[in-house]
């Protein structure tokens, strides 16, 4: 049973593994469209390097693995809001619930805004004195099941989309995984494939073009851009308890020590990873620290949290700071209500 289960999980590896990109030939980076789909939206997997396949618990955890809701143990909610980069803002709400025994949805909401930028043509390179901006969206309804008391898959579908200015696209997607604790060693492994859907193409009156009125046509014609893939993301993870209640090697009640390592690979970029270890005591604080590994500007990201008990609630907050090299660091907050 235990090989079946397995090869249920790695399946989707190899099945992806066969379109994997020559190495050093083709990286079709900038080559999706999309691109906010791959930015990272859990202060608690950014606080261990973004590494969330396999440890993602609850409903902040639905964009890296659709099957971490069903770790719910009632209700939850979740928000964070971002200051990225450059002035651009994105943030998450979301809600998931147990409907049954082993029958779990929840519905996540991430949004960009780039804020106010100036408008500039061929003719205005300074600016128009018009300004736009970037305003970005997908909302995920989800669904998991907990099939074994160590086997659990989810799936998504998902509603994106993105304007810029006048012009803009819109998408339906898909995304799957599961979580599997293996018994050997207390090691669980997580398994997913996001953003898998149709290529897209942007339309709209940003794209239209003046013409004179010589030309038998009405007074503008528009541009027809090509179609673009979503980035399709195939993410495998490993995660293991080195210290508390469960551990295989170091069992412990008030201290818990976990290692999570993620191998992922989007179909606009070439292979990279994170990893990540997590502190908690009591299961009422938390310290983490990470790294992504072979990332274009992600380096190193440290990370706390507080888990406070509210008479039949549970209140969460979650920080995380992370260095993207050239591009500066940001910080991330978080806050989890359970009840």
């Amino acid at each position: 049973m235990k090989s079946r289960y397995l090869a249920l999980l790695l399946l989707p590896y190899f099945v992806f593994a066969q379109y994997r990109d020559i190495p050093d030939v083709v990286t079709k980076v900038a080559t999706a469209a999309g691109s906010f789909l791959k930015l990272e939206t859990s202060a608690r997997a950014i606080g261990m390097g973004g590494s969330n396949v396999a440890s993602g618990r609850g409903v902040s955890g639905i964009p890296y693995n659709p099957s971490s809701i069903a770790f719910i143990e009632k209700q939850e909610a979740y928000f964070s809001q971002v200051n990225y980069l450059a002035g651009i803002k994105h943030g998450v709400l979301t809600y998931g619930t147990r409907i049954g025994p082993s029958d779990f949805i929840g519905f996540h909401l991430f949004y960009l805004d780039s804020g106010p930028m100036a408008v500039t043509t061929e003719l205005f390179p300074d600016g128009t004195g018009e300004d736009f901006k970037v305003e970005s969206m997908a909302i995920r309804a989800t669904y998991a099941r907990s099939l074994t008391d160590r086997l659990k898959i989810g799936t998504s579908i998902n509603y994106i989309r993105d304007k810029i200015w006048e012009t803009g696209m819109q998408a339906v997607s898909y995304d799957i995984g599961s979580n599997f604790d293996t018994g050997i060693y207390g090691t669980i492994l997580g398994m997913s494939i996001t953003n898998f859907g149709p290529e897209v193409e942007y339309a709209g009156e940003g794209l239209s073009v003046q013409v004179p009125d010589t030309i038998d046509v009405d007074e503008s014609l528009e541009r027809i851009t090509d179609k673009f893939p979503l980035p399709l993301i195939f993410r495998l993870g490993i995660e293991n308890e080195l210290m508390g209640p469960s551990s295989a090697f170091m069992k412990n009640e008030s201290h818990r020590l976990i290692i999570s390592m993620d191998g992922i690979k989007p179909s606009d970029y070439v292979v990279y990873g994170s990893m990540g270890l997590e502190y908690g005591w009591e299961n009422i604080a938390f310290v983490r620290i990470g790294t992504h590994l072979n990332h274009d500007t992600a380096k190193m990201s440290i990370g706390a949290g507080v888990n406070l008990r509210l008479g039949k609630m549970a209140l969460r907050v979650d920080y995380a700071h992370v260095n993207y090299d050239v591009l500066k660091q940001t910080n991330q907050f978080a806050i989890g209500l359970e009840f």
